[in-house]
């Protein structure tokens, strides 16, 4: 095919919707599919799986994963996540979280990302729970951006501390809340060497306790894990804090593994010694990911260092409605 017949052929898929590009923030186009157009004349009755697909990515933008906390390490190389716009309906219910439950927060946090992200594994569709937990925040805010692109409402976070000394400096007072500005907790050094890129995660090779197979936990296995806590607490059960707080970094799956695997785990920890307890704990500790929550930034004014924590002003509502709605009104 020549290139003036190459050029008809996308200006078709175009039109009908069956070649959509995303510019990356590098500035590279990428393309989220393309089907043949003989097989998708009716697009709203076909049976065609590849063009159901399709149709489902209308309006979805492919998310860089090199861009995320876990810079994707740690999802399998078929994996990719597509975003779109929050809608109006989703703006709407996300308008009622209660930000004194935690429980409700969580599920509304993550109704966006149900509605608004999709995850696929090649042409199989997979789900948000395959999501590392620390990725979560980028994706959400990359949500927004897409929802405000014109900037509707700045999250500006307040600056709490500047290192500068020269009183005639008229240091920025706050820096905004985006993607392009958030900073990154990164493995420890000392974890790295095991960086397994077959397996995606972490094979750490011991002198005692054999090959330790661990990873950041995906928002599945937190979930199971939150859940598994808040039933034994509104029954009056105790539960297990310190065994619960590394399990995460063990558990890779979180289909068919609930209440009755949890348990099970919690009762074979027992059987631990303090030694492999303590590594183990070391090295959940030494991988983690994610958002940086005190970040520091060049004032724009003298070039010295301001520190600004992590926090969502207006609270976390605000992440999808806006709280100064001045420049609307007449």
């Amino acid at each position: 095919m020549n290139n003036h017949e190459d050029n008809i052929k996308r200006e078709f898929e175009e039109a009908e919707g069956l070649y959509e590009t995303v510019q990356a923030e590098s500035g590279k186009i990428t393309s989220l599919g393309k089907t043949d157009p003989k097989r998708t004349l009716n697009l709203t009755t076909s049976d065609d799986e590849e063009v159901k697909r399709l149709n489902e990515m209308v309006g979805h933008q492919r998310l860089e994963l090199g861009l995320l906390p876990s810079k994707g390490r740690f999802y399998r190389d078929d994996f990719e996540i597509f975003i779109r716009a929050a809608r109006v309906g989703e703006i709407r219910d996300f308008s009622t979280i209660d930000e004194n439950n935690i429980k409700d927060v969580d599920e509304k946090l993550n109704g966006i990302l149900i509605n608004c992200a999709k995850v696929m594994y090649g042409a199989q569709r997979g789900s948000y729970k395959d999501i590392l937990e620390e990725d979560r925040i980028y994706i959400l805010l990359a949500i927004r951006e897409l929802t405000f692109k014109e900037g509707e409402q700045k999250l500006l976070m307040p600056v709490t501390k500047k290192s500068c000394k020269n009183s005639t400096c008229k240091a920025q007072e706050s820096v905004e809340l985006k993607t392009s500005n958030l900073q990154f907790s990164i493995p420890e050094d000392i974890i790295e060497k095991y960086y397994d890129p077959e397996n995606r995660c972490y094979s750490v090779a011991t002198k005692n306790y054999g090959t330790i197979t661990m990873a950041p936990p995906t928002i599945g296995v937190m979930r199971a894990i939150t859940d598994y806590v808040r039933a034994k607490e509104e029954k009056g059960q105790p539960w297990d804090k310190s065994m619960l707080s590394i399990l995460p970094y063990l558990q890779r799956e979180w289909r068919g593994w609930g209440e009755k695997e949890i348990f099970a785990a919690t009762t074979s920890f027992q059987g631990w010694n303090s030694t492999k307890y303590s590594i183990i704990y070391r090295l959940a500790e030494q991988m983690k990911i994610g958002v940086k929550p005190e970040m520091n930034f060049p004032c724009q004014s003298c070039g010295e260092e301001v520190t600004v924590p992590l926090s969502f002003p207006g609270g976390i509502k605000a992440l999808f409605i806006i709280s100064d709605i001045t420049s609307e009104l007449l």
